[in-house]
């Protein structure tokens, strides 16, 4: 059985790791390898290395560090296949999908190869006389994130690149259900000539993310993951002194009105929902049928729902692989259930899928529930699976409320012909990132990502702007080049002369 070690200083390394958990094939049901659980000792000598690293790193060149990006992000593109796979066969998701991943995460390293732009200052002349004021931007430190399972890249990648392209150190603590993708990446860092130390991995449970948050040496942390636990990183994090970015969990709607094409909506809402299997916090998992819209709508999503393929991941004919693990294939199963129990609909059941040939795979299908109500659990919870329930609603005003109502502000879309109904959405709409006519609104990297409501703790979206400011810290400075030294000093405010 391969171990899966962490990666400290530039090496693989148990270190003083003695705790293992096991890595499971979702697509088989069979371990296939351990992942060591890292000890706060661990993490203490993954930070210990990052400091030392940072002691050169952090007064870098700007040319030196994006250097490294742009080689970083070749390697990327040259092994995209190899990755893609890894991600495939510990998440379960289809290679295409985790091709998709690597390429939307590549979109970041690609912001921070031109890091040099975003971290420029600015200088006001002859604010007094004589007196000259401009600022600038300096990395934190140690900094360190703690990522999902998800997506194993793609959100590590919202990260450290664009921490390490402003000078910092880092340390990641990937989820221990699919830890082989962020030891890849560090062995990419090493080959395209990221000093050891800079870039660091360490695996784990509780311990070491108790470990990250309680470190008097990590100055920032950033986390995304379920809202109860985005809460309790932020409030952990803040009282040991860090700067905290916390996304939590979402429940993404999405506005189907009369006068939408309903075939394009339905195409684009069993993608949204039923893709990587429904694993994602961007996933639409609430469709809004308004008015007329409603039962034609459900037609369409019933017959779509019926075709999308199941099977392993590795199966190019695979639409949608499993879910990641044996307990979330009966969280999905028994939510179903729930919404059947307090009266939904059960249009398409996806409870009880075998898989020929995977008969012992995580496996779900896709399940549609209609005539949900707000009061449903199916509706209440986020079920992070491959169900899409339908509320229905009789104008747009009502279907704006019911999403304002919700406590997540993550993702939400709106499908219409209507420029003014568009526009009437996006302006009222309670949620941070919407899209018209496109159903999963992840901005480009050169936006920043982050919801809003109970979808980020905090303020502090990631990636874009937003990351460049949240991981480094500012410095004006106000000069004076006298002519003589025998200026005299006068007891004013200098800008009063």
């Amino acid at each position: 059985m391969n171990t899966i070690e962490h990666w400290i200083n530039g090496t693989a390394t148990s270190a003083g790791s003695t705790r293992t958990a096991p890595v499971y094939d979702p697509a088989t049901g069979k371990r296939q390898a351990d992942v060591l659980l890292a000890e706060k000792s661990d993490v203490d000598t993954a930070v210990a290395a990052a400091g030392k690293a940072f002691e050169s790193w952090g007064n870098a060149s700007l040319s030196q560090r994006t250097k490294v990006m742009f080689a970083f992000r070749e390697l990327l593109v040259r092994h995209e296949d190899e990755l893609a796979r890894l991600i495939s066969a510990e998440h379960g998701k289809v290679v295409d999908d985790a091709r998709g991943e690597i390429v939307r995460g590549r979109e970041v390293v690609e912001y921070a190869c031109g890091i040099a732009d975003a971290l420029k200052g600015s200088f006001s002349d002859q604010v007094s006389h004589d007196v000259d004021v401009h600022d600038f931007r300096q990395p934190l430190g140690v900094v360190a994130g703690i990522t999902p399972f998800n997506f194993p890249i793609m959100v590590p990648l919202w990260m450290h690149p664009v921490a390490i392209a402003t000078g910092n150190t880092f340390v990641l603590k990937p989820s221990e259900r699919d830890p082989s993708a962020s030891n890849f990446v560090a062995r990419l860092y090493a080959e395209a000539g990221l000093p050891e130390g800079v870039f660091n991995v360490v695996h784990g449970d509780k311990t070491a993310v108790d470990a990250i948050l309680d470190h008097p040496d990590i100055a920032a942390v950033s986390f995304v993951g379920s809202t109860p636990i985005a809460k309790y990183v932020h409030e952990r994090g803040t009282a040991a002194g860090k700067r905290v970015q916390a996304l939590g969990g979402a429940k993404n709607h999405a506005i189907v009105l009369p006068d939408a094409d309903l075939e394009y909506a339905a195409n684009h809402l069993t993608a949204a929902a039923f893709g990587s299997a429904g694993q994602r916090c961007m996933a639409i998992s609430v469709g809004v049928a308004v008015g007329a819209a409603g039962d034609r709508l459900v037609e369409i999503l019933e017959r779509k729902a019926r075709e999308v393929k199941v099977g392993p991941g590795s199966d190019p004919a695979s639409d949608m692989g499993p879910v990641v693990t044996e307990a979330a294939r009966r969280r999905v199963e028994s939510a179903v259930a729930s919404g059947a129990g307090q009266g939904a609909s059960v249009v398409v059941d996806g409870r009880g899928l075998k898989v020929e040939g995977h008969e012992e795979g995580f496996f779900v299908g896709p399940s549609l529930l209609d005539h949900v109500t707000t009061e449903m659990d199916a509706y209440r919870e986020e079920i992070f699976g491959p169900v899409l329930a339908v509320v229905r609603a009789e104008t747009v005003d009502e279907a704006i409320a019911i999403i304002n109502a919700n406590p997540y502000g993550n993702g939400t879309a709106i499908f219409t012909g209507s420029g003014e109904a568009a526009r009437k959405f996006q302006r009222e709409v309670k949620v941070g990132m919407i899209g018209v006519n496109v159903p999963i609104p992840v901005p480009m990297s050169y936006y920043s990502f982050g919801g809003w409501k109970d979808s980020l703790i905090g303020d502090s979206p990631v990636h874009g702007p937003e990351g460049v400011r949240f991981y480094t810290r500012a410095k004006v400075v106000t000069t004076r080049w006298p002519h003589t030294s025998a200026s005299a000093a006068a007891f004013t405010f200098p800008t009063s002369s």
